[in-house]
């Protein structure tokens, strides 16, 4: 099987058809017989009418944080939806070796496909590898593979274009400040996505001279060490006019932080989207203004695209009859502007 790896944009037009008949010799008024439509036209593609039984296979972390018990949480609800669909759905564990173990469970009951979110997508990688040549096409969730070959299609979020917003978010509203001054607060720094999410941000107040960011700490994405970690930031910066928190987990702990130290001279974007930061942003009596996007949904598209696979079909909306190799998701930006759109989507 060739694996395509490049992302994929959505297309937006369709091939066109033939203006006119074929020309031979001389020229013909008579109209064209012929009547072929373009390809994409006839893709067969998923839609919420029953199908094909499919049996998907989902197996992910434990549910230690409040994002990841969402991932859960939509993945389940999106294949109730479904009367074609049954979910085998392993017990969450941080323990890759127990992973997979879990993985070659639902390899050996030979489901239909995989869903894998894994604690390490390095160390799990050998079982993606595994179901992919046992004839069990996998969609790898979020923490990627270290090759396209363990995975037929992976969808994830974008921790660099949450690092992106979050800097335009803030610069646009600092635009006419001068001498500005931002903080980060951070998660945990031996990961890559919190790599990822810090260059983007930085790379983001480039394009605004008038701010500096002149503090960063990191936290671990829970809400002892945001609330900790902010502390500690607010000790050492008397002044500063904005505020990145890369997890509104450990948000939570660094508003307690906040409010202990009676502090509401700045703003305060968060990231994530949890329903908490949804509520106080709706309320709009403190600092958080807004948060940027890392969507659980995530997991209910993984369903779809699982569904899909199984049933053979391409997507609604899309020309090519086969799914993607590679779904990045936007990071969009919740402010009081559209919280109310995102509210049913905040996690607990």
């Amino acid at each position: 099987m060739t694996e395509i790896t490049s992302r994929r944009g959505l297309l937006f037009g369709a091939a066109a058809v033939s203006a006119g008949a074929l020309l031979t010799g001389c020229t013909s008024n008579e109209p064209s017989e012929s009547k072929d439509e373009p390809a994409g036209d006839n893709q067969p593609a998923a839609d919420d009418k029953p199908g094909k039984q499919v049996t998907i296979g989902f197996a992910g972390p434990q549910a230690d944080h409040g994002w990841l018990n969402a991932i859960n949480d939509n993945a389940k609800k999106r294949a109730e939806k479904y009367s074609d669909v049954t979910l085998e759905i392993t017990e969450g564990s941080n323990d890759t070796a127990q992973q997979i173990g879990q993985i070659e469970t639902l390899i050996n009951k030979k489901v239909d496909v995989l869903v894998v979110l894994p604690a390490d997508g390095k160390a799990l990688t050998q079982v993606g590898l595994k179901a992919m040549r046992a004839g069990i096409p996998v969609v790898n969730l979020d923490r990627i593979f270290n090759t396209p070959q363990a995975y037929r299609c992976w969808i994830g979020g974008d921790n660099y274009g949450m690092g992106l917003n979050a800097g335009h978010y803030i610069g646009e509203k600092l635009k006419g400040k001068s001498n500005a001054r931002v903080i980060e607060l951070a998660g945990l720094d031996n990961l890559e996505l919190t790599k990822q999410r810090t260059q983007g941000f930085d790379d983001a107040l480039k394009n605004y001279p008038n701010i500096k960011k002149v503090a960063r700490q990191a936290a671990e994405f829970t809400v002892e060490s945001g609330q900790a970690k902010m502390a500690q930031l607010l000790q050492a910066q008397s002044k500063f006019d904005a505020l990145w928190n890369h997890d509104d987990d450990q948000g939570v702990g660094a508003l307690r932080a906040i409010e202990q130290a009676g502090r509401d001279d700045f703003l305060m974007v968060g990231g994530a989207g949890a329903l908490s930061a949804f509520q106080a942003i709706k309320q709009d009596n403190g600092v958080l203004k807004a948060t940027v996007l890392y969507p659980p949904t995530m997991a209910a598209s993984a369903i779809d695209l699982a569904r899909a696979l199984g049933q053979g079909k391409g997507i609604g909306g899309m020309a090519e009859f086969e799914i993607p190799a590679s779904i990045t998701l936007y990071s969009a930006v919740v402010d009081k502007t559209n919280v109310d759109q995102y509210m049913p989507t905040g996690f607990r």
